[in-house]
Parts: C-alpha cells; structure tokens; sequence
C-alpha cells in the first residue's frame, strides 16, 4: 500500500520549520509591541458561522462533514468569522478597544495550483471598537513596520475606501445584491466584464462613468483633490472621501508614507464597509498579494452589535514565498551551538553531565548518542553547523579540562571544566 499525503497539502522539513518559526516569531514580537494578544480558536466550527456571513454557495468550497452527533461541521476557511463568534461569546462586555492576533492553519477545497494549496497558514489580527482614523492608521503601520522587520524589500501597500464605492451606489438606489456583485467584479480587477454588467442595469451613466473613472484612480494623496471633483453633489462619497483624507493625515503622523493610494481595491466581500488595503509583492505576479485586510462590520451580520473592526491577515505561504525569493537573510540561526563529543566510551558519562550543564544554561547543545569515531563525529558536527564542538578526552579530564574546538577557524583552546560554561557563552555572543 502506498501511502501518500492528501492532495492540497505540504509536509515541511527541518530548514523549512526552522524558516517558519522564525518568521512566526518576528510577527509575533511586532505585533505584541503594539499590544495585541494571541488568541487560539478551534480548526473547526459549526457550519452555519460561514454560511451565515458568506452564503450556502461557500459550501461547495469548504471541508464540511456531520459529527457523531449529526452536527454540521466545517474546518475553518479562514479566520475573522471565528474571530467574530469568539467576542460575541466572550467579549462584549471587555473594554474598547479589544487587540487580538492570531496564527494557524484554513482549509479550502479548491483546485490546487501554484500558490494555493488546500491547507494553508494566515497571521492575523483583528481590532474591535476601534472606530477612528487612527485605529486604522495603527493597524497598516503595524504590517508595514512587520514587514519591514523581516528585511522584505519590494513591497508595496495599496489603500483604498469602500465608502467612495458604496455610496455611488447607494445614491444611485443601487440593491445589496448588486452593489455586492459589483464589488466583486472590481475586485477581480476585469474592467470590461464590469462595463458589460453595468451596461446591463439601471444605474444612470453619470454613476457609471464616475465609478469607472474612480476605480482607476491611483498615485499618492493628491489625486484625492481630482476625485473630489468627480463626485461633487454626491454627499455619501464626498463624507467618505473626507474620512480616507483623516486617515491618510493619520498616517502621516504614524511616520507612514510608503503607500499608494488605489481606490480600485474591492476586497470582494460584503462585510467591508470602509478603509482596505492590500500589500503586494510586485515580483511574485500572479501570487504578488501577501496581505488583505480594512475596516468591516462582521459581528453585526451575525446578529450582534454594530461595531466597527479593523484587521487584516498575511497570508502565511505567500509571505514565505517572497521572503525566499527575495532571499531575505532571517537570521536563522543552527539547530545546535555546541556538539559535546566524547572521545572514548570511559568518558561518556561526562560529556552527557556537561551537555546538560550547557542546556540548562541555555545554550542548545547536542551530544554524541551513536557512539561515532572523533572524525564522523566531526563531520556530523559541520553538517549540524555547530559552532563549537567541546572534546572531552580522559588525559584533559586528570587535569579537569576540556578541549573547545571552533568549527570554522579549526582552532583548539583548552579550557577548566568549571569555566566552560561561561566560555561557550562569551565565544557566541
């Protein structure tokens, strides 16, 4: 029987983990500069969270199942609708506003292809009650700022407001339904399939030939004057157009300007209510996107309060994606510092009690357990990338020393047990 690993998914080896978690941890640290707080919910929910916000349609792209109990099941998808259950649950009542991020694996049942696999990884974040400029201003200058601590460069954040869109539409009398397909037709970024659709309404020609002319807007603030222009009369976006021109002041006194303004951003999904944005990576093409996210309004669809968010995620794959191919140094450092290697079996209990020593200093240290001759162990060493490998002889042992070997200038140095420790640390540094 041949055993394979289900179609859609990955297996990650030791320099991929190692790659990972080192960018997991970058993440992790910026954001919690900013005082967000992890928070973990479950890899599946009740079927009913994502159809609730996206559709029965949305099934036929879920891994949907019924428990024992006959409870319909789906392994998440992605993560804000959990997120939204989570403070319905928990959090209402905390104190606004409410900073949470979170990493973990979704599952979609698509067609896989390059970049887009069946099981993947976003890290995210999501603020509750956080209804000013400056929350969003805060929000995008925290994925510039992580993105910036992982050495990406290249990168680019587009930011567009859903508001100018919307209210077009809505003072054109335009339904939900439509605005939303509308949105989506945006968001796929196929200009003529848009024209085509909108020539099939009854949207009058002035909001169409405005909204096509809007969703090519895009440079730096100073084209927000051209489209203030446009929309005079049209008292819905001109408000929306005055709370983007707050949020881009905002910006600026975070000390963010490396954005473009692009109000062709959609994002697609009908929970979005104001500011998006998304970051590109130019040299990925079709994969180029490695974040989405803005201000939306989920917890009301689900029958809560209305409350304003704001978030985003990283698409966890993609990120990689750009971080390798731009062959961003993470500093990764090796598996092991330090390989302890006995010389003869009559000192191998020693190199297991200094070994320990080391660990319990914090220093990561191998030891020889396979009983290799000093030359395989050597070699082994190097594999590992040790820095230092500590050989421990019975003639050093009589005068209570141990020989420190430097993996790189293969110089030797003996050193006192009792000082080894401290030795192996200072060299490190």
């Amino acid at each position: 029987m041949e055993l394979t690993r289900p179609r859609g998914t990955r297996d990650f080896l030791f320099e991929e983990m190692k790659q990972r978690k080192q960018v997991e941890s970058t993440l992790k640290r910026i954001f919690e500069i900013y005082a967000y707080q992890e928070i973990k919910t479950p890899i599946f929910e009740n079927l009913s969270l994502f159809t609730t916000k996206s559709g029965e349609e949305i099934v036929d792209q879920l891994y949907n199942f019924k428990d024992k109990g006959e409870r319909d099941l789906a392994l998440r998808p992605e993560l804000t609708a959990p997120v939204a259950r989570l403070y319905m649950n928990e959090m209402q009542k905390n104190a606004k506003p409410i900073k949470m991020y979170y990493y973990g694996s979704c599952f979609r049942y698509e067609r896989p292809q390059k970049g887009r696999f069946r099981q993947f990884w976003q890290f995210g974040c999501e603020m509750i009650g956080g209804k000013f400029p400056e929350a969003d201003a805060e929000v995008i200058t925290m994925a510039h700022h992580a993105l910036n601590e992982l050495g990406l460069e290249g990168f680019e954040i587009h930011i567009g407001h859903l508001g100018l869109l919307r209210g077009l539409l809505k003072e054109a009398e335009v339904d939900e339904s439509t605005q939303d397909h509308i949105m989506g037709l945006i968001d796929k970024g196929n200009v003529e399939e848009l024209e085509i659709y909108l020539n099939n309404t009854q949207i009058d020609n002035a909001t169409k030939n405005i909204l096509l002319m809007v969703i090519e807007m895009k440079g730096n603030s100073n084209i927000l004057d051209a489209v203030k222009e446009e929309i005079q009369g049209h008292e819905l976006a001109l408000k929306a157009l005055h709370e983007f021109s707050d949020l881009l002041e905002t910006l600026d006194d975070f000390g963010m300007d490396n954005y473009i303004v692009n109000l062709g951003i959609a994002r697609g999904l009908d929970y979005y209510s104001g500011m998006v944005f998304e970051i590109y990576v130019p040299k990925l093409g079709a994969q180029k996107q490695i974040c989405g996210g803005g201000t939306y309004n989920l917890v009301e669809t689900f029958g809560g309060e209305k409350i304003e968010s704001t978030g985003f995620a990283f698409g966890f794959d993609r990120l990689m994606n750009a971080l390798l191919h731009e062959n961003t140094d993470l500093g990764i450092s090796t598996s092991s510092e330090v390989f302890v290697a006995p010389i003869s079996n009559s000192t191998r209990g020693k190199s297991f009690e200094i070994a320990q020593n080391l660990r319990n200093a914090g220093i990561s240290t191998e030891v020889d357990l396979a009983r290799k001759k000093l030359k395989k162990i050597l070699t082994y060493a190097d594999n590992l990338g040790v820095k230092k490998v500590i050989l421990i002889g019975e003639k050093d042992l009589l005068e209570g020393k141990l020989t420190v070997k430097d993996m790189k200038s293969r110089d030797q140095e003996l050193i006192s047990i009792e000082d080894v420790v401290n030795y192996i640390k200072n060299s490190l540094t």
